[in-house]
């Protein structure tokens, strides 16, 4: 094998590689102009900018801005805005008052009308929510300027909806789907999300049924930049992140497809979701989508999507989306596994295979999938152990993410070098059994478990075919090899970064099975190598240079700050107050209030947060004139064998959210406002938190309970205002540059516990 073939022959694994994330998605230029009729990434900028100048979250003075910049570009463009304004609970009971906006795009005919989604409030209460989504207001307000600019009339009607309280539990979704008429009307939704600030825009189904409708038509529309694989909405099912898209599957079997970047999942939900860190990449990708699904979906036949049939789906460089029936799954895993049988028999009749190295190859492949897989499982919590500061991302995923995701795939790739120049006298085509083997096991299982994983036998009959050349061969065609593995590379290698992107760094197991598995597929390239030890330490080599780099941007700066937090707790019933930190360690702002090891942390209650997130650190705290609520008693009767409660909660100051606990008692109904909470979520109700109300302009919370007559019921308010840096009676400083506020719970809030006994 001449020398320059294998160097060749790695510099083409590394294109194709390159190929398969460069693919992906479009390139932003800036400054590129666009005809008036096409989508221009630079004319949505402007709409972000100036959605994501402040926060705006429900009930914050930026929210209504947002709100009437919103309603006015739709009246530039020739619409009707209209506003839907109501109260909502949803599925996690949090109450708020949602208003969305909407508008209509009449079409030439009477089928069912396409909607446009997304929505426009931002994360409580320091996010200005540039990705998250003011991208996906911005995609639809510019995707729909360019639609009606080519003067056509539609055959379906377009609806367009920004939704409200998003972040609160879907509420603006949840009060258009059950209570707006037009929601009757709607046959497909586009909704348009983020999860970071870049990356690739995916596409994830929601269905109630079989996506292979919904695949074919999606095909049919034809994206140029399609991303998605029927394994991540698998995978995302199984996860409890809702979107406003699934509030119109659940509750009227409308189906539809999400659209959201992921990358940079360390600006989610915090101070740097703002314009500037917006990947313009990121962007141009959901406008990729939007326009050729807004031209073919506002002319298809929205009422003949249902299907009880799968497919299998993912993309493909050039290729864009592939997609084939469940039903072909076991038929091409048998097919698979009948070629492995026919090529062990014919390997054992040439006399390529014998048993026993045959067994030693299978051996090298479990001590691959052992090695690799302890260092991903093991890898990350010792990470974490050097590095404490990351426990203070919630996110799980750190600034220098991606640099661990390099460091650990090459040091995967350095334990399959090792192995298999170890066991380099074994002989190739045996050296080929055993991760043929553990493949096809992989195959059975996920069509078994995880049919949307299916795909993944696509690359075993690339390495069937590979396993045929090294039998018939004396001297293997290294350039043949590398194209039989290429489909690897093009399918899986973009998993490698999307799984401890998209679920955290603790999945970082995810990345070194992978990279195994990859390797495995080229293992006839690297095979036929004269040696693997030089590869190996190469592989070593970027391992520690990848772990060095992580290490220099392991600290916290202005670039990458630390999210902290401070809260000031007032128990308004003992006069007792404390400084608490969700915060594991502290920084230079939380230290002058908080000293380490000192006092204890709120412990009785757990206030809601997105990760069940509790105090840590707490303090003894000057006694502040904080006003407390007034609870006002409406009624407390017995009839029969329950007892009906109702109460006024007034707030004495301006406050963002009231939050309402209970001893354990069995609750028989509650409603707040007048809205009853569902029957499904008491009986299912962990802990001790009832509701939590999102309060716009003050609002009371008036309460209605009813337990069974003889139960003592205590019920404990948290009122909290997210104005601790802000109130004069405070000389709280501004962070510094290096910290921001932490996201996913309260923060910069003053915090007021008061308890009510109903004896």
């Amino acid at each position: 094998m001449k020398q320059y073939h294998a160097v060749v022959a790695i510099l083409l694994i590394l294109l194709a590689t390159y190929i398969a994330f460069v693919y992906s998605w479009p390139t932003h230029k800036p400054g590129e102009t666009s005809a008036e009729s096409e989508f221009s990434t630079e004319r949505a900028l402007k709409h972000v900018e100036a959605i994501s100048k402040f926060p705006h979250a429900v009930g914050f003075p930026a929210h209504r801005q947002v709100r009437e910049y919103i309603s006015g570009q739709l009246q530039g463009l020739g619409l009707r805005p209209e506003l839907q304004q109501g109260y909502t609970a949803g599925d996690w009971a949090n109450y708020s008052k949602a208003v969305n906006i909407l508008a209509r795009i009449e079409g030439s005919g009477d089928g069912k009308a396409l909607l446009l989604l997304s929505h426009y409030d931002s994360n409580p209460h320091s996010s200005p929510g540039a990705s998250d989504a003011g991208s996906g207001v911005a995609t639809i307000l510019e995707g729909v300027r360019a639609y009606l600019a080519r003067n056509e009339v539609p055959e379906n009607d377009i609806i367009i909806l920004f939704t409200d309280a998003e972040e609160l539990g879907l509420n603006g979704a949840d009060l258009f789907v059950n209570h707006h008429p037009w929601a009757a009307d709607v046959g497909l939704v586009l909704n348009f999300e983020a999860r970071g600030s870049g990356g690739p825009s995916y596409m994830l189904l929601e269905t109630n049924r079989g996506n292979s409708k919904l695949i074919q038509e999606f095909t049919a529309a034809n994206p140029r930049f399609p991303v998605g694989n029927s394994l991540v909405y698998s995978v995302y099912k199984m996860l409890p992140n809702d979107t406003d898209l699934t509030v119109f599957r659940e509750d009227r079997d409308i189906d539809g497809f999400n659209f959201a970047f992921i990358d940079d999942h360390y600006d989610y939900h915090t101070a740097l979701d703002n314009y500037s860190r917006l990947d313009r990449n990121s962007l141009s990708h959901q406008g990729s989508y939007l326009m050729p699904l807004l031209l073919y979906f506002s002319k298809a036949d929205l009422e003949g999507l249902k299907s009880l049939n799968d497919h299998v789906y993912f993309n493909v460089p050039y290729f864009r989306m592939l997609a084939y029936p469940f039903d072909w799954i076991w038929p091409m895993f048998s097919l698979a596994l009948f070629c492995f049988i026919a090529l062990i028999g014919y390997g054992l009749k040439k006399k390529e295979l014998q048993w026993g190295a045959m067994g030693r190859g299978l051996l090298a492949a479990l001590l691959v999938v052992l090695a690799t897989g302890l260092a991903g499982y093991y890898g990350w919590p010792l990470v974490l152990k050097l590095y404490p500061g990351y426990r203070e991302m919630l996110h799980g995923f750190t600034y220098n993410g991606q640099l661990y995701i390099a460091a650990f795939t090459f040091l995967s790739l350095a334990f399959c070098f090792y192995v298999y120049q170890a066991f380099r006298k074994t002989g190739l085509a045996n050296l080929l059994v055993g991760p043929l083997l553990l493949w096809l096991v992989v195959c059975g299982a996920v069509a078994a478990y995880l049919p949307g994983a299916s795909f993944f036998i696509l690359p075993v009959f690339g390495l069937l075919a590979a396993f045929l050349v090294v039998l018939g061969r004396k001297e293997n065609n290294l350039f043949i090899l590398v194209a039989l593995g290429v489909p690897a590379l093009w399918i899986l290698a973009p998993l490698v970064q999307m799984f401890p992107v998209g679920l955290g760094l603790k999945m970082m197991i995810t990345t070194t099975l992978l990279t195994s598995l990859i390797f495995f597929t080229l293992l006839p390239v690297f095979g036929s190598f004269r040696e693997n030890l030089r590869p190996a330490w190469v592989c070593l080599v970027l391992f520690g240079g990848f772990m060095a780099g992580a290490h220099f941007y392991a600290g916290f700066d202005e670039e990458k700050p630390r999210p902290t937090s401070l809260v000031y707790l007032l128990d308004a019933d003992t006069r007792d107050a404390k400084w608490v930190s969700y915060d594991r360690l502290l920084s230079p702002w939380t230290a002058p209030y908080i000293t380490k090891g000192e006092g204890e942390a709120l412990d009785e209650r757990t206030l809601s947060s997105k990760y069940g997130t509790g105090f840590n650190l707490a303090a003894a705290a000057p006694l502040k004139a904080i006003d407390a609520p007034q609870v006002v008693t409406l009624k407390d009767t017995v009839i029969g064998g329950e007892r009906n409660i109702g109460l006024r909660v007034i707030p004495q100051r301006h406050v963002n959210r009231l939050e309402v606990h209970t001893n354990a008692i069995p609750l028989i109904k509650a409603a707040v406002n007048g809205l009853q909470l569902p029957e499904y979520y008491l009986a299912a109700r962990k802990g001790t938190k009832l509701l939590t109300h999102y309060i716009s302009d003050n609002d009371p919370s008036e309460l209605e309970l009813t337990v069974p007559a003889g139960e003592r019921l205590e019920l404990t308010l948290y009122e909290a205002s997210n104005d601790l840096l802000e109130h004069p009676l405070f000389t709280v400083p501004d962070r510094p540059a290096n910290e921001i506020p932490k996201p996913f719970v309260l923060n910069d809030a003053i915090l007021v516990k008061k308890t009510i006994h109903f004896e």
